[in-house]
């Protein structure tokens, strides 16, 4: 390609609304470029890269036996109905009616239809176990679309869904693609950790995520020394025992006037924020009830796990108003479990072990020392904390490490979530009817390419790994009217052409340092200027990913540059 005539459309600054490398250097090399929040144009050097993205995933998913189809994106209400999802689903399912007053969805993602499809086409329990993917447009109306292709409401997806037979099947299928996917994340150059996950909106009865490894990744995970690894929602780790050991003390009602935060009311009271236990109320929308959440003052509430402590969805839990409040009997700054019974009670486990705890005492300025459950208070024990840094660790004891990461890629078991309420059956050698075991496999396609850049970028620009970039090599004549610089490069470049490279001749009309400013920008992988020693049959030979230039002969750079794109 002739860069005379692409569309070259790199910027100077960096747009106010790139905050994170990715999306900075996707809007500055020219790659995409934003229609409305959270939704984005791809740029032709852009859409190269993503297709390259979608190839790999596409050649790896074919190997491991499944089959591609393509559904649509508009899905309608009442196969949701049918699942149990249209209510459930939340605010970032987009819904809308046609002419007809007919009312649909645009898929976040696809058991659905998948599970609708399989129940009407496959008819022979012969045809399993199946496996049937897609790579396609999804939507979710995100309440804050943010850094880019990271968190959109529009945004390309590889989704799979797996059909046996049995649980047994389920696993070997699981199992398939769990292998497969570290196959493409490896082909990917990614730095990336497999963890244990909560199973979120999709369900099912176990996950993992696939994470790569990024200080901007928006998920905490949790991981040990000794194999154990988790993200925050799902992670778990002993408890420390604190106050564990202490001999029961009676109730004493202390003032601790406008002492209202863990840090004021420790502080006041002289001692240790460990020692004051939180007592944080929401409101469980689905089943109109009030929940009271015990954790340690120096803890953290793990949302999800009271969530799925409680069955309900993640939207359907949310702080509760000033007058739940005082319709418990307490006040704001002062909540205590004690004497509370039109409140569902939930206990983290290090609480329900310690002794003689501070909490509210429920009325104005005024905390109760020497509480303790069992005797003062009761409620379900769980571990209801998040799980941080210097935690123990469930499995060996040892201690837990924190790195962030971004989900890239995401399996799950869903069992038979699905098949069953949608009546997705087969018939077994005794004549029952059974419902089918099902899988789900997801990755972000368009998530991918931006992890890849926070992994592999400068201040220079984008460091593309060979094999997704959108040009393996480019070459720059720096005086194109030369007549030894512009047959050089021409030769070079046709030889490239012949050799299956996917070539730039950068024929601008523009400075040398401009055009080398724009390539390292954009991450095209190999650098070829041809300069005044056209004649001597030498040019300059620069790797990207390196920024080491060398002086070479002609044959030699052409040489390398084929091995390398043969060898992908």
């Amino acid at each position: 390609m002739k860069a005379s005539r692409m569309l070259i459309a790199t910027l100077k600054e960096t747009p106010n609304e790139a905050v994170i490398s990715s999306h900075v250097l996707l809007l500055r090399a020219g790659m995409i470029r934003k229609l409305v929040a959270g939704v984005y144009n791809y740029l032709p050097l852009g859409l190269r890269v993503l297709n390259k993205v979608e190839k790999i995933v596409r050649e790896e998913m074919d190997n491991s036996g499944a089959l591609e189809i393509l559904s649509s994106a508009v899905q309608p209400k009442e196969l949701w109905e049918e699942s149990g999802r249209w209510y459930k689903y939340g605010p970032e399912l987009m819904r809308f009616k046609d002419r007809h007053d007919r009312e649909f969805c645009l898929g976040p993602t696809h058991e659905e239809i998948f599970t609708d499809l399989v129940r009407s086409e496959v008819k022979s329990k012969k045809s399993f176990p199946i496996n049937i993917y897609q790579i396609q447009t999804k939507y979710r109306d995100e309440f804050r679309p943010r850094f880019g292709l990271m968190r959109s409401r529009e945004f390309i997806m590889k989704d799979a869904y797996s059909f046996d037979l049995s649980k047994k099947g389920l696993d070997e299928s699981y199992k398939n693609m769990y292998d497969t996917y570290c196959r493409i994340f490896d082909r990917f150059h990614l730095n990336y950790k497999i963890v244990l996950a909560d199973t979120g909106a999709i369900g099912g009865t176990g996950s993992h995520q696939f994470m790569a490894l990024s200080e901007v990744g928006e998920s905490d995970i949790i991981y040990c020394d000794c194999g154990y690894a988790a993200d925050q929602e799902k992670a778990e780790s002993k408890c420390d025992a604190y106050k564990s050991n202490e001999e029961m003390k009676e109730i004493e009602e202390i003032s601790t006037p406008n002492q209202k935060t863990i840090e004021e009311v420790s502080s006041f009271l002289g001692v240790d924020p460990k020692d004051v236990v939180k007592s944080i109320v929401y409101r469980d929308l689905a089943h109109n009830t009030l929940v009271l959440v015990m954790v340690r003052g120096d803890r953290e509430v793990n949302e999800i796990k009271v969530v799925n402590e409680l069955n309900i969805a993640e939207h359907e839990l949310v702080l509760s108003s000033n007058e739940d409040i005082i319709s418990l009997g307490t006040i704001e700054g002062f909540v205590g479990p004690c004497n509370i019974n039109n409140a569902v009670i939930l206990v983290d486990e290090e609480v329900s072990l310690m002794k003689n705890i501070v909490v509210g005492a429920n009325k104005k300025d005024f905390h109760l020392k020497n509480v303790n459950f069992g005797r003062d208070f009761t409620g379900k024990v769980a571990q209801f904390r998040k799980t941080e840094s210097g935690d123990i660790c469930p499995v060996c004891g040892k201690l837990l490490k924190k790195e962030r990461g971004i989900e890239v890629g995401q399996i799950f078991k869903l069992g038979t979530k699905y098949s069953e309420p949608m009546k997705c059956t087969y018939q077994d050698d005794n004549g029952q009817i059974k419902p089918l075991v099902m899988g789900c496999y997801g990755i972000g396609i368009t998530r991918t390419m931006s992890s890849i850049i926070e992994q592999y970028h400068d201040e220079f620009g984008i460091k593309w790994p060979l094999n997704v970039a959108p040009y393996h090599a480019v070459i720059v004549p720096i005086a194109y009217h030369d007549e030894a610089q512009k047959l050089l490069a021409e030769t070079i470049y046709d030889k490239l052409i012949k050799n299956g490279v996917e070539v730039v001749l950068d024929d601008r009309d523009e400075r040398p340092g401009f055009k080398f400013k724009d390539w390292e920008l954009i991450g095209i992988p190999y650098i070829v200027t041809v300069n005044k020693k056209a004649n001597e049959n030498v040019v300059e030979f620069k790797t990207r990913s390196t920024m080491v230039k060398e002086e070479i002969s002609v044959d030699e750079a052409i040489e390398r540059i084929i091995s390398a794109v043969k060898a992908l």
